[in-house]
Formats: structure tokens, C-alpha cells, sequence
């Protein structure tokens, strides 16, 4: 920051619009979307990344709101033009970033949010987002019995495809030290306040040569 009079500590820390990417992971049956869709409300400047995916859309899903819904063929397309900033397979799915809708976004002078797998936020971690700042948050209920509950209340899926998703979470658990935050969703507005938390603290921090 500049020793002139004439500049505010206002302009020594990110702010909101910085263009920060905030990258929320976790479990299927997290509730990752809902506590997203609430915190947006509720904070300016924040944009939501809509993912592609091969999967079927659940009741109630929006093609271009909750997921770009595209076939495995239109997918693999993207994958071989490089037109993803991350990809990856999950329970007989795929799902992608695209780059230029993450692009477009941080044009408008806003920060985004992203809800990818853990294996899309291990490739975002790997490759960085150029000159953009990353926070890598985990979003999970306090449990696996919790998220158990969680997947059969949902009442969407069999008893063998609530099994592998488990299974699945506890191998997703042991990426855990690689987080930045750890968000609980037990409560939804408990969880919704936690998230918020996490963006105005980073919006709050000084930014690069401040």
C-alpha cells in the first residue's frame, strides 16, 4: 500500500469482486448446492459456475442452472478441445468447469463459486487458475452416519448406490488436510453462515502487496 495520505486502507485488502474462486467441495448428499444458492443471496459479487455433467437431471434440476446437462459425446469433445478447466468422473458420471464460462464470469468483476468433485478441486489445486486467488473448502455433514441419513432421505436411490456413494466419501475424506476450510452441514443455516463466513474473511484479507 502506497504511504500517500490520500490512500485508504479500504484498498489494501481484496474486497468483494476481487476475483477470488471459492472451491466447494464434498460428499454427494452434502447439501453443497443448497448451502451455496443461500449464501449467494445473502453476500454481492458472487457468481455461481454451473457444471457440466453427463448424469441425468434429478426432480426439480434446471439444465443451465444446476448443471449443463450434455451427453457423454459432447463432453469427451470438450475434454479433447481442452475446454475444461477440470474434469472428472464420479459414481458413472462425469463433470467439468468450462473455461469460458469461468472467464466470462470473472469478467463481470465478480468473484465465483464453484462446486466441483474432490478429484476436479485436486486438478484446480494443481494447475491454479492464473492470477485469480483459490480457496479450497470441504462441505460435509459431521459424519457418515449423517450423510447416510442425508442419502436416504433423499429417497432417490437404492441401498447399493447409497453404499458405493458412502464408500466413496470415505475415500474423499482423506484429501481433507489439503483444504483450506472445513464446513459443517448439519444445520443448514448453521452451515450457510460458516460458508459466508469463509468468503467475507477472505474478501477481508490484504491482498498481494498491500
Amino acid at each position: 500500500m502506497s504511504s500517500s495520505h490520500g490512500t485508504t486502507f479500504q484498498a489494501a485488502r481484496r474486497g468483494a469482486g476481487f476475483g477470488i474462486a471459492f472451491v466447494v467441495t464434498g460428499p454427494s448428499g452434502a447439501g453443497k448446492t443448497s448451502v451455496i444458492y443461500r449464501v449467494m443471496v445473502e453476500l454481492p459479487q458472487l457468481a455461481f459456475s454451473v457444471s457440466h455433467t453427463t448424469r441425468l437431471p434429478r426432480e426439480g434440476e434446471v439444465d443451465g442452472q444446476d448443471y449443463i446437462f450434455v451427453s457423454e459425446g459432447a463432453f469427451d469433445d470438450l475434454v479433447r478441445t481442452g475446454g475444461f478447466v477440470e474434469h472428472a468422473g464420479y459414481s458413472g458420471a462425469k463433470y467439468g468447469t468450462g473455461i469460458e464460462q469461468l472467464e466470462s464470469l470473472f469478467a463481470t468483476g465478480r468473484d465465483v463459486i464453484l462446486n466441483v468433485e474432490v478429484q476436479g478441486s485436486a486438478s484446480i489445486r494443481a494447475r491454479g487458475l492464473g492470477s485469480h486467488p483459490v480457496v479450497h473448502i470441504f462441505l460435509a455433514p459431521s459424519s457418515l452416519d449423517r450423510l447416510e441419513e442425508r442419502l436416504r432421505a433423499r429417497g432417490s436411490e437404492q441401498d447399493e448406490k447409497i453404499r458405493q456413494r458412502l464408500d466413496v466419501a470415505a475415500r474423499e475424506l482423506e484429501a481433507l488436510p489439503t483444504f483450506d476450510y472445513l464446513v459443517i452441514n448439519d444445520d443448514l443455516d448453521t452451515a450457510v453462515s460458516e460458508l459466508r463466513s469463509v468468503i467475507v474473511a477472505e474478501r477481508l484479507r490484504l491482498a498481494a502487496g498491500s
